[in-house]
């Protein structure tokens, strides 16, 4: 009874996760934005500090070919510029005015939309979906660190 139960909750969150994260893909569109480079965008007002490359590849979990790519077309619509560090193989992104604008009417708006949808919970409702979330998440990475040849 209790795995037959848990697999009804397993779908009910697969399509609640599935329906999340084409709310991003619709607004991401609506605003003539790529998946990646909205993520980038967000990434970049979310952020306190400046972050480079790696940091948004970490942050978004994309692979760095992917946020590479979007990164150079950004850049090349004078959205962000990269900034050379100590380091010559890592760049701080930084965004240009025009940039700012753009984040201004997109991820901060999608930020404000999160912001509104967490306080239509209680603290302690917020508070148990993030502990519950990442105790999910945890139990999930561990389960799913499958060797080559188990395949």
């Amino acid at each position: 009874m209790e795995e037959n139960h848990a697999w009804q909750i397993l779908a009910q969150y697969n399509s609640i996760f599935r329906e999340s994260d084409q709310i991003y893909r619709t607004a991401a569109k609506s605003f003539g934005l790529s998946d990646c480079a909205f993520w980038i965008l967000y990434s970049l007002r979310e952020a306190s500090t400046p972050l480079t490359q790696s940091d948004i590849c970490n942050q978004i979990y994309l692979p760095k070919q992917t946020v590479n790519s979007a990164l150079k077309k950004l850049e090349a619509d004078g959205i962000i510029v990269m900034e050379e560090m100590t380091d010559r193989r890592s760049k701080r992104l930084a965004l240009t005015q025009k940039g700012q604008t753009l984040a201004a009417r997109t991820a901060d708006r999608v930020l404000a939309a999160e912001h509104d949808a967490f306080l239509g919970l209680s603290a302690q409702e917020q508070e148990e979906f993030i502990r519950l979330f990442r105790k999910y998440t945890d139990i999930l990475k561990q389960n799913m660190t499958f060797q080559k040849e188990e395949l």
